[in-house]
């Protein structure tokens, strides 16, 4: 089963051909970083536009690379939300147009779904099910259990910023620019981790939700300080990110403990970060229990992933009217199949 997948949730303009749920036969992606930085974050309203401009070709060149047509592909998926409201139209109404001209079936996509699925992509080693996912993005943080494609739940969710938020907003203390997190990244690798002690969030009711607005501010209060002002900013960096994974990490331990899951697996933009990959893996070899990550290019946002959800979304035979509209604020929680959504 070949899919056509549309990803426009924030800034970047993405389309791919994915066979199987598994077999990337072209993906085509192009950000907007350079539109974006001087403003030191997105402009929705650039984003949408820049969409519109370049959402076309993206098909026909994703078309081409993949040597197929149109009239080839089984089906449409795009993400319908969450995310910026323009970006999220232009998506939508185009594959919705692609969809009536091809007469092939439309499949509307949660895009944190999508990311759950990014790591079966190019991957022949099947990913057993029940699997905790961790879910890092600049939006989002997130401990999903995961039973079947249709079947999840959230078992902890940040509380104010997420791990992405974090890292960009602490890149730009650090004078790192927009987007900072890979900035940060690269820097802490030649700072010292226990150079400054930051917080680490611990919820008191023993949940597993995330909070990283603590440590945002205190990095701050930090670099206000005289201390911070001769620290060195590797060493800022690497303490930075120690407290994140710390809190990453505990998470994952907890759920662990609380049931049998079978894998551990990376999602979101965050889970590209070189340190955070290194604790999973270090901890995956420690407990005996596979991780899986998915390679740099489908962590962040991307066409394929959601490809990929449809195609399980499809096996239970339903699909989306060309009534189906864009939702900024979509929950997490699988209500995939729209309640007039249409069988095949």
């Amino acid at each position: 089963m070949l899919l056509l997948g549309i990803e426009t949730s924030c800034d970047d303009t993405a389309v791919a051909l994915v066979r199987d749920g598994r077999d990337v036969l072209a993906a085509v992606s192009t950000n907007q970083d350079a539109f974006h930085a001087k403003y030191g974050g997105i402009v929705p309203e650039i984003a949408g536009r820049r969409h519109v401009a370049l959402l076309s070709a993206a098909v026909d060149d994703a078309l081409t690379r993949a040597g197929t047509a149109l009239s080839e592909i089984d089906g449409i998926a795009v993400t319908v939300g969450p995310g910026l409201i323009g970006s999220l139209v232009v998506g939508v109404a185009a594959a919705k147009a692609l969809a009536y001209a091809s007469d092939r079936p439309l499949f509307a996509v949660n895009h944190l779904h999508g990311h759950l699925f990014a790591a079966f992509l190019d991957r022949r080693e099947p990913i057993p099910y029940p699997f905790l996912a961790l879910l890092v993005s600049g939006g989002h943080s997130q401990l999903v259990a995961v039973e079947g494609p249709l079947a999840m739940s959230v078992l902890g969710r940040t509380r104010d910023d997420a791990a992405g938020e974090a890292y960009d907003k602490t890149a730009r203390l650090l004078g790192l620019g927009y987007p900072g997190g890979a900035e940060l990244d690269r820097l802490a690798a030649r700072g010292d981790p226990a150079a400054i002690a930051f917080p680490r969030h611990r919820p008191r009711d023993g949940s597993l939700d995330l909070s990283f607005s603590g440590l945002k501010t205190a990095v701050r209060y930090f670099l206000e300080s005289e201390r911070g002002a001769a620290a060195a900013p590797a060493d800022v960096a690497a303490s930075f990110q120690a407290a994140v994974l710390d809190v990453l990490m505990a998470r994952v331990e907890a759920a662990f403990a609380c049931a049998p899951f079978r894998a551990l697996v990376l999602a979101g933009g965050v889970a590209a970060n070189s340190a955070l990959q290194a604790a999973a893996q270090a901890w995956s070899a420690r407990r005996g229990i596979a991780a899986f990550i998915p390679p740099p290019r489908y962590c962040t946002d991307n066409a394929a992933m959601i490809a990929a959800a449809a195609f399980h979304q499809r096996a239970l035979g339903a699909r989306d009217p060309l009534t189906l509209g864009a939702d900024p604020n979509l929950p997490f929680e699988p209500s995939l199949l729209n309640a007039d959504a249409a069988l095949i």
